[in-house]
């Protein structure tokens, strides 16, 4: 027909898949789902709905690295062995990043869905989990109630304000830069991590020595597990004792998992 406008063959193909996606119904929410990661577990015991979670890792039930270990107690454990969350029949599996990955393996090659969440480690990533968690879950109006009232917790905690200057030290002389969880808590209560002052921007070693140069006003340890580790003595060193006053042995729980929890964690530094 004259003077009429004919539609490219891309813009045909395009229309053509979104009337597709339109009439597709989308996907119904998983009613069985495994989590076999710390992190994850918290998230969707945070997220799922009635009965929708079935199984968590058995270390969610550790209340020494679970910031949810009364909740995760009402719940079914797995190890993370794929033989085991296999016989669950689960409709969806949740790894983490570094889960085994011969048993992710297993359980894709069994027909299971297996989606994998990295590490948190900044606000902005936590949000992120948050929405992908509730994405998985089908609890997309619930993640963003979470997402609000994380952000709420935030703006009460008056990150302006500026505290010194802080170091972050763990056994066998370790020590966290701004690109961690732990800067990033650091960061958010309000201290300046001295481990930017050797350009240490992950997670890395700090000899003693340069920890007393640092003269921090503050020092921050991570809490002493039962037993006599080597790796340990040196938080018990002459050097450390002397050098502050302001010393923090702070509970695991709340710093392991990019989460909500991290307010406490922050709230416990102010």
């Amino acid at each position: 027909m004259r003077g009429s406008v004919r539609p490219s063959r891309h813009i045909l193909g395009w229309l053509a898949a979104l009337s597709l996606a339109v009439a597709t119904p989308l996907a119904a929410a998983p009613q069985r789902v495994v989590s076999m990661n710390l992190c994850a577990d918290q998230l969707a015991m945070l997220l799922a709905g009635d009965g929708q979670l079935i199984s968590v890792s058995d270390l969610a039930q550790d209340p020494r690295i679970s910031a949810m270990a009364e909740t995760a107690a009402g719940y079914p454990v797995n190890h993370g062995r794929a033989e085991e969350i296999y016989l669950l029949r689960p409709d969806l599996v949740i790894a983490g990043q570094f889960t085994s990955g011969p048993a992710v393996q297993m359980l894709r090659r069994l027909g299971i869905r297996v989606e994998i969440l990295p590490p948190a480690e900044s606000i902005a990533a936590i949000r992120q989990e948050i929405t992908r968690m509730g994405g998985l879950l089908g609890r997309e109006e619930a993640a963003a109630d979470l997402i609000a009232e994380f952000d709420r917790g935030l703006a009460s905690l008056g990150r302006d304000r500026r505290r010194g200057r802080a170091a972050l030290y763990y056994a066998n002389g370790m020590t966290s830069g701004r690109n961690t969880l732990a800067g990033t808590i650091l960061d958010a209560a309000g201290y300046e991590n001295i481990a930017g002052d050797y350009g240490i921007a992950m997670t890395a070693g700090l000899p003693l020595e340069l920890v007393v140069m640092a003269q921090p006003d503050r020092l921050i340890t991570g809490a002493k597990w039962p037993g006599q580790s080597r790796s340990e003595a040196i938080l018990d060193h002459p050097a450390l004792k002397k050098l502050t006053p302001e010393t923090a042995e702070v509970a695991d729980r709340d710093w392991v998992c990019g989460t909500p929890f991290i307010l406490r964690a922050i709230e416990a530094l102010q």
